[in-house]
């Protein structure tokens, strides 16, 4: 009898054990099922971020040739770069671009990025910036001392905020102090923190304080190729009427003594500007200065940058790469623009200042008012610095 309930128990658990095998057999091809479509999903989604990149990467490649383009004189639309089948390095992924339209319409970017069998398009917009989208712009330090104002004129309602700001990301970079007031925002370089980069004493900020979402350009400026190979006439050291363009090797203007600029003039100054006590530089009435500096700029007390245009449009003031110092002491407001990428500009006097400034640096030591005037924004394809950015990105 033993033996017979013996046998039954162990032919009852064959069953049992199919019921198992079944079971796990079961949830085994579901889960190879669930890890093959994982898998599926891992392989598409992967593509299709390595297509989006290459379309990315194309739209990248166009505005860097786009970029290239215009340093070559003259600008011609006819020949608009494009691309096709480019590999993107270290993948599999290949990308081609195309940018269309003209200087009256604007251009438009088109990228595809294929990866296997998924592909990606991208499109965007090219929009030509020149160098004083900003009142006052800087790659380092941005100091406004007790007392001064940076406001805006010129502009439309539907006209972007005015702005001041920094490519920098240090600590302390943008000083405001005392009583100083910025009728606009305040921006500081990609990944930086506003709260860290600017130290408020006291001021009044009639606008936001925020970060760049890309690093602001400052590309070096060139001299003119019929200035540079034009032959120096030499040193100004006294009492001059300048009307055509030409290169100096430097000036160093006595007490009292006056240069007019009389007529539309570039100037390539290859040394040191210096005017001393009194000395004034003056544009007349319907003329303009266009100067390029290879040295330094220093305006001693009470001398003067006379323009008497009182457009900021009629003074432009280049910095190159070895200009490395801008101070002005003028006894008059300034109407103009400087823009130079590795020099430090200080402003020591009280008089008002009418126009834009990109610089290194830039450092407002007195209770005057910085005044932007927006129309500063609007380039034309032969102006100096610009260059193009993109806008309106959708896929």
């Amino acid at each position: 009898m033993k033996k017979l309930l013996q046998s039954k128990k162990r032919g009852s658990a064959i069953p049992l054990s199919m019921v198992v095998v079944m079971i796990l057999l079961a949830m085994g091809t579901g889960l190879l099922n669930l890890g093959l479509h994982s898998r599926i999903i891992s392989i598409r989604t992967t593509s299709d971020i390595a297509a989006r990149s290459a379309a990315d990467a194309g739209l990248i490649k166009a505005l860097f040739e786009m970029n290239e383009k215009l340093k070559v004189e003259p600008w011609n639309d006819s020949t608009l770069p494009f691309e096709t089948n480019i590999s993107l390095p270290n993948c599999n992924a290949v990308f081609s671009y195309t940018v269309t339209g003209d200087l009256s319409s604007g251009y438009t970017v088109e990228s595809t990025g294929i990866f296997d069998q998924a592909q990606r398009t991208v499109s965007c917009t090219l929009q030509l910036q020149g160098p004083f989208e900003a009142a006052i712009f800087t790659e380092q330090y941005l100091y406004m001392k007790n007392g001064a104002t940076v406001d805006w004129y010129n502009y439309d309602a539907d006209d972007r905020d005015m702005q001041i700001g920094t490519n920098s990301t240090e600590p302390s970079y943008v000083v405001l102090k005392n009583t100083s007031i910025i009728n606009g925002n305040i921006v500081v370089g990609m990944g930086g923190n506003p709260d860290d980069v600017i130290v408020d004493n006291g001021a009044t900020i009639n606008g936001e304080t925020f970060t760049l979402t890309q690093i602001y350009e400052l590309p070096p400026v060139t001299v003119p190729e019929s200035l540079e190979s034009s032959p120096s006439l030499g040193t100004i050291r006294d009492n001059t009427t300048i009307i055509s363009s030409a290169q100096y090797s430097s000036i160093r203007l006595p007490a009292n003594k006056t240069i007019t600029i009389d007529g539309d003039v570039t100037l390539y100054i290859t040394g040191d500007i210096i005017l001393s006590n009194s000395a004034e530089l003056q544009i007349a009435d319907n003329a303009s200065l266009t100067l390029y500096l290879g040295g330094d700029f220093e305006g001693k007390n009470s001398s003067m940058v006379n323009n008497l245009n009182m457009d900021p449009h009629k003074l432009k003031i280049y910095g190159l790469d070895s200009c490395t110092s801008i101070g002005f002491k003028n006894s008059c407001d300034l109407y103009g623009v400087i823009y130079a990428p590795n020099a430090d500009v200080v402003m020591f006097n009280s008089a008002d200042m009418y126009g834009a400034i990109t610089a290194k640096s830039f450092d407002q030591r007195n209770s005057g008012t910085f005044n932007y005037d927006v129309s500063l924004r609007e380039v034309s394809i032969s102006d100096e610095a610009v260059y193009f950015t993109i806008t309106n990105w959708h896929e």
